[in-house]
């Protein structure tokens, strides 16, 4: 990948407890690209954010966020936004007490930016943080990243349970965000339609483990989905069946693309979406693929 990463992790283990670990993550983001981490919910995309931010310690391999080893000068925080589908603020805050509290802990705190922000996004200063709904609540954590000027932002599950306005202008707000081309943006989630209009680059976790990571068209292209009558997926040579789901009338399986042309011909092979590479890679372990390089993905 050309050019400074906004962010690397290499052969990152990280014990959690209850016998779950990240074993050797190892992806990166060059900067002015969105990338996209998808997984199941358990799959390790929180435990990730929390090692790249330095909220959690690894026990073996490296992290650089933005030019730093991770953990890095407090300083670091001027740099990185983070919006958790939850926020971290006192309920009873009024959004100008929002404000007020923050600035002393960031020293290029725009005050202007913050207000014109909330009037852009329809937030009422006097309003308290409790009373928000999620989609308020999620504008609010990107108008304090944004007033800091963030040359980062980190999204874990933004969008759970935001309805399709609420994430339609979400795609707007990053799309505005990224027009500075040296900001970036790591977003987190299950909902992999969210990528399909703003995701250059994809990763995708299972079990604590890397299985892929790539531009995503890259993504895309290795796979394909498989589909056919119940005994047409059986006793394959040569061919791995990712996240195979049997029926009585049919099965349906991931298959990587230099192994489709194996398959017989009364097999129905498509293109995958990202939600189907998901849903089959989430459905079992499967056998981690080294990272795909070259060119990025685009911004569609």
């Amino acid at each position: 990948m050309a050019g400074d990463p906004a962010f690397a992790l290499r052969g990152v283990d990280c014990a959690v407890g209850n016998g779950f670990a990240l074993r050797d993550v190892s992806f990166e983001l060059p900067t002015g690209y969105v990338m996209g981490l998808i997984g199941a919910n358990g799959a390790g995309k929180t435990t990730t954010i929390r090692c790249l931010l330095g909220m959690r310690g690894i026990d073996s391999g490296t992290i650089e966020l933005l030019g730093h080893r991770v953990p890095g000068p407090v300083s670091l925080r001027q740099d990185v936004g983070v919006v958790f589908d939850h926020t971290y603020l006192v309920g009873d805050w009024r959004l100008f007490e929002v404000e007020r509290t923050l600035r002393p802990f960031y020293g290029r705190w725009d005050g202007l930016r913050y207000r014109q922000l909330l009037d852009e996004f329809g937030l009422d200063l006097r309003a308290k943080v409790k009373d928000l709904s999620r989609g308020m609540a999620m504008k609010l954590m990107i108008a304090v990243a944004l007033s800091h000027r963030a040359r980062l932002l980190v999204f874990d599950e933004p969008t759970s349970g935001l309805d399709p306005v609420a994430r339609a202008e979400l795609v707007g707000i990053i799309g505005d965000f990224l027009l500075d081309e040296g900001n970036s943006v790591l977003f987190s989630t299950h909902i992999t339609s969210d990528l399909d209009r703003i995701g250059d680059y994809v990763t995708l976790i299972h079990g604590g483990r890397i299985v892929r990571t790539g531009p995503k068209d890259e993504i895309l292209d290795a796979y394909r989905v498989v589909r056919g009558g119940p005994d047409d997926l059986s006793g394959l040579v040569g061919v791995e069946l990712i996240g195979v789901r049997r029926t009585s009338s049919g099965a349906e399986a991931l298959v990587r693309t230099e192994e489709a042309d194996l398959l017989g011909g009364g097999v129905l092979v498509e293109a995958p979406t990202l939600e189907d590479i998901a849903l089959h890679v989430g459905s079992r372990a499967t056998r981690p693929v080294p990272p795909l390089g070259g060119r990025r993905g685009a911004v569609a």
